[in-house]
């Protein structure tokens, strides 16, 4: 889903730049890339239907994306579409002259991420802050939108409490044309923070 945000952001921005685009902050440096090159603007929000349909309405937001593959469209009244993405898609590949896996490479190969990984903790906020505070004196950016987001600079994760089950959900992403350990380093890392 992650990656589709993106995408789908592009189909919209071609069409009309200066548009506001919704996103969660799971994962967000392909989004970010993407709005940006197509002069959009980025708007965080907190996962969940109800939180990003509010603040798609908030800013007259074209579009709101999350990385579990839900999709909100302005002039679908602000609701999830599963068809509309694909429509969407297949006028962006007729466009663009390549095909989806040819784009989904290349943002991939470009902001590498883990995947959400899930995990059973006895105390979802006594683990976030545990790995808050592993963290802190590497001075990372910080933002608190949705669970805890740390920024390194050449990678990032997000970690949160489920909306909707007793899990602790993690995201880690880094851009490919930086000094970031391979992927699997953070993934250890991170996991051996939360299981211990």
């Amino acid at each position: 889903g992650y990656y589709i945000v993106g995408l789908l952001a592009q189909a919209f921005l071609i069409k009309q730049s200066g548009e506001k685009i919704v996103h969660d902050p799971r994962l967000v440096w392909n989004t970010f890339d993407i709005v940006d090159e197509y002069k959009g603007v980025a708007v965080q929000s907190k996962s969940g239907h109800a939180f990003i349909k509010d603040v798609m309405r908030e800013h007259n937001a074209v579009y709101g994306g999350e990385m579990s593959a839900h999709h909100y469209f302005r002039d679908f009244a602000y609701c999830d579409s599963g068809m509309i993405p694909w429509l969407l898609t297949i006028a962006l590949l007729s466009e663009t002259g390549q095909s989806l896996s040819t784009l989904v490479e290349n943002m991939i190969a470009k902001f590498p991420c883990s995947g959400e990984i899930n995990f059973k903790v006895a105390d979802t906020q006594t683990t976030i802050q545990k790995i808050f505070d592993f963290y802190a004196d590497q001075n990372p950016q910080i933002d608190r939108t949705d669970g805890v987001s740390l920024d390194f600079g050449t990678w990032r994760f997000n970690v949160r409490a489920s909306n909707t089950e007793p899990l602790l959900r993690l995201n880690i992403e880094s851009r490919a044309d930086s000094q970031a350990q391979p992927m699997q380093y953070y993934v250890d890392e991170l996991t051996g923070l939360i299981q211990s």
